[in-house]
């Protein structure tokens, strides 16, 4: 049992624009007891995703512990069925601490060549956004090509990736820095990608997919889902996953202006919650498992040390500094 004390982060206020911080508060108290059925689990690895800037608007309440995915590590277990080492998938995150019962946990598999952080990036929520998005949502066939945006972010890298071994035909990926599309077209094997902030986003995109685009991965909106409904072909598919770009909106944004293309391209557009989609979880390891430990798809994180700066991670990476999935290590796994 551990002599350092539970911390956990509640939020105290809400944001009005860019969250600042100030709406975090730290809190601390006693390690937990488990009680018969229970087991304490020691966190190692958090989460911070895009979709909790808009729980921060009122999905989670104030002054409370808050959600996120994240594994742990069982230290003291009153069940059977949780064994102390185990490592844990649950959603008790923005802690240090948290007590579980079997049915809150997935004992995470020991596989080789599939590190536990894969299970908070690629083989967790954030690959199966993407693995919904292209299969059950766009439902893209091998050939077509693909527009993805905020490409370098944890949904977007997976999404681009799994594109490939599904035979898309052309992958294009829009990011925020000249080293991020680097990354994207020398390790991740994108054909074709672009600085958003380096020119008008439209006219980039026409050149990167002269003919046309047949599926967007939509994590941004405004602006971008614009020029993908303008890039796109007629009978085209949107799989609207996120809209980073207008979190923080006080006002409705004016982009996209083109939405009448959508009938007249005969677009289907379809936003959708990965939380509907869990059944979809096998079949998204069944395909990554084998491809993770040959090296053929990767699982890049951004780590930020310490649970003291979890907020400073979380921040950051909603002003884009994270390449791959951004994450809080803890202590080792």
């Amino acid at each position: 049992m551990t002599s350092q004390p539970a911390r956990f982060v509640q939020q105290v206020g809400r944001p009005c624009g860019r969250p600042t911080g100030a709406e975090f508060l730290f809190t601390e108290e006693p390690v937990p007891v488990p009680e018969p059925g229970t087991a304490l689990v020691e966190n190692v690895l958090l989460s911070v995703d895009p979709y909790m800037r808009e729980n921060m608007d009122g999905d989670w309440d104030l002054s409370t512990p808050l959600e996120g995915r994240s594994i742990g590590r069982v230290i003291d277990s009153r069940t059977d069925a949780l064994a102390e080492g185990d490592l844990v998938f649950h959603r008790q995150g923005w802690r240090t601490h948290a007590v579980l019962g079997p049915e809150d946990v997935r004992v995470l598999p020991r596989t080789p060549g599939v590190p536990p952080e894969a299970y908070l990036g690629i083989l967790g929520g954030t690959g199966l956004t993407a693995y919904v998005a292209l299969t059950r949502i766009a439902r893209l066939t091998p050939g077509e090509t693909v527009y993805i945006s905020a490409a370098a972010g944890g949904v977007g890298s997976a999404a681009g990736q799994l594109a490939r071994l599904m035979g898309a035909g052309r992958v294009i990926g829009s990011a925020g820095s000249p080293a991020k599309v680097r990354w994207l077209k020398e390790e991740l094997g994108f054909d074709a990608a672009f600085d958003h902030r380096d020119g008008r986003l439209a006219e980039q995109l026409a050149e990167a997919a002269p003919d046309g685009i047949d599926v967007y991965i939509d994590n941004v909106g405004g602006e971008h889902l614009e020029a993908a409904i303008g890039a796109m072909r007629d009978f085209g598919r949107i799989a609207w996953c996120g809209a980073i770009a207008q979190y923080d909106a006080s006002e409705p944004p004016a982009a996209p202006r083109n939405l009448f293309d959508v009938v007249e391209k005969s677009i289907r557009l379809e936003g959708f919650l990965v939380r509907n989609h869990r059944d979809a979880q096998d079949q998204l390891e069944r395909l990554l498992r084998p491809a993770l430990a040959s090296g053929a798809v990767t699982d890049r994180h951004t780590v930020t040390e310490g649970f003291d700066r979890i907020v400073d991670a979380f921040l950051g990476m909603l002003d884009g500094g994270n390449t791959g999935k951004a994450t809080v290590r803890l202590v080792a796994a």
